[in-house]
């Protein structure tokens, strides 16, 4: 075990939005519930994280093209939720990299601060389809929006420099919510970013007025980060975590924060412990073995806890876990989470996908 503490000061965020036009103006209705195009469409009334959840593998490498991959893997990634989007056409990707490339010269023009590495004289937005991700047909195709720029000082040869990315997912979406949007919705929760944030506001906003869809902060909540710990260290044998990283925050002031690092093998006999008594109960092993319970999850890191509170006397129960990390990714509070392997990228954005449809007003 390494522990090490640290005592914070309290730190506070205040986060302001201004409705702009009338679009915008309708998808924040809808997100209260109001009067909206989503008006008619039957609530999902399933309001918590699934109780099991399949942990199988998956070699996406030949199915993914090479550059994508590269890109979603081994960045941190700032996550939102969005409501689902209003005749989004995945056929009309390049007239969509236009008209975003115009908004956002059209913003600059008008003085809006676009503040990227050094000044831009101009923008090339590119939309684009990341296909072989999808779990089911239900789901709709990820997108990925990158934004390339190019200093004004820049040589006449020298090339665009990608200056922000995004994406669009859903992975493993509730059947159940999906099929009861109207036709003319599609359903991609799930929103990843990285550059500035003043270009991260500009692409949601022209998101926003496009296709009548509201954004939303995603936290990766205390239950969700227990879900990642127990699914990584589940893959040790076949992909070795290296190491499983919590950091808790306890509620005292100023608050207490504690890093509670596991050798990879003792958090794996662990987690082997509370497995095999169950598999044992069980008539087809070979299936459940594919498949964590939150039971496991819950008694897995009710031992790590009892572990910790045995050498240190500190309930980290009564404190927040708000980061949790190994070799196969990370992923914090804050809603910022890394992928670094991409045999677990699919089993990452599916328990993501449906936080995101969870935390949706609608």
């Amino acid at each position: 075990i390494c522990f090490s503490v640290v005592r914070t000061p309290t730190d506070s965020i205040v986060a302001q939005r201004r409705s702009k036009n009338k679009s915008y103006r309708q998808s924040y209705r809808s997100c209260l519930g109001a009067a909206s195009r989503l008006g008619h469409t039957p609530g999902w009334t399933v309001r918590r994280l699934n109780t099991s959840r399949r942990t199988k593998s998956h070699n996406i490498t030949e199915k993914v093209n090479p550059e994508h991959l590269a890109l979603l893997v081994k960045t941190e990634w700032q996550l939102s939720y969005v409501t689902p989007l209003y005749q989004f056409r995945h056929t009309q990707l390049r007239s969509y990299s236009r008209q975003l490339s115009a908004f956002i010269t059209a913003e600059k023009q008008q003085g809006l601060a676009v503040e990227v590495e050094g000044t831009q004289t101009s923008f090339r937005v590119s939309f684009s389809v990341v296909q072989g991700l999808g779990e089911t047909d239900d789901d709709a195709e990820t997108v990925l929006v990158q934004i390339h720029s190019k200093p004004v000082f820049a040589g006449k040869d020298e090339a665009q420099k990608l200056v922000w990315s995004g994406w669009l997912t859903c992975i493993n979406g509730n059947p159940e919510y999906l099929h009861s949007l109207p036709k003319d919705f599609t359903c991609l929760p799930l929103f990843g970013s990285r550059g500035a944030e003043n270009l991260t506001s500009l692409v949601k906003s022209w998101f926003q007025q496009t296709f009548d869809c509201c954004f939303g902060p995603l936290e990766i909540n205390q239950t969700c980060q227990q879900w990642l710990a127990a699914l990584w260290t589940n893959c040790h044998i076949e992909s070795s975590i290296q190491h499983l990283k919590m950091i808790w925050t306890l509620p005292v002031e100023p608050p207490l924060q504690i890093t509670y690092t596991v050798n990879p093998q003792d958090a794996w006999e662990l987690w082997n412990s509370v497995r095999t008594p169950l598999l044992e109960r069980r008539e087809e092993e070979e299936e459940t073995a594919r498949s964590i319970d939150i039971e496991e999850v819950t008694r897995f890191m009710q031992g790590l806890m009892s572990h910790f509170y045995r050498h240190f006397r500190l309930d980290l129960s009564a404190g927040r876990l708000s980061q949790v990390s190994s070799a196969l990714g990370s992923a914090k509070f804050s809603g910022r989470i890394k992928m670094s392997n991409s045999r677990y990228v699919l089993t990452t954005l599916s328990l993501l996908t449906e936080c995101a449809l969870l935390k949706m007003p609608i």
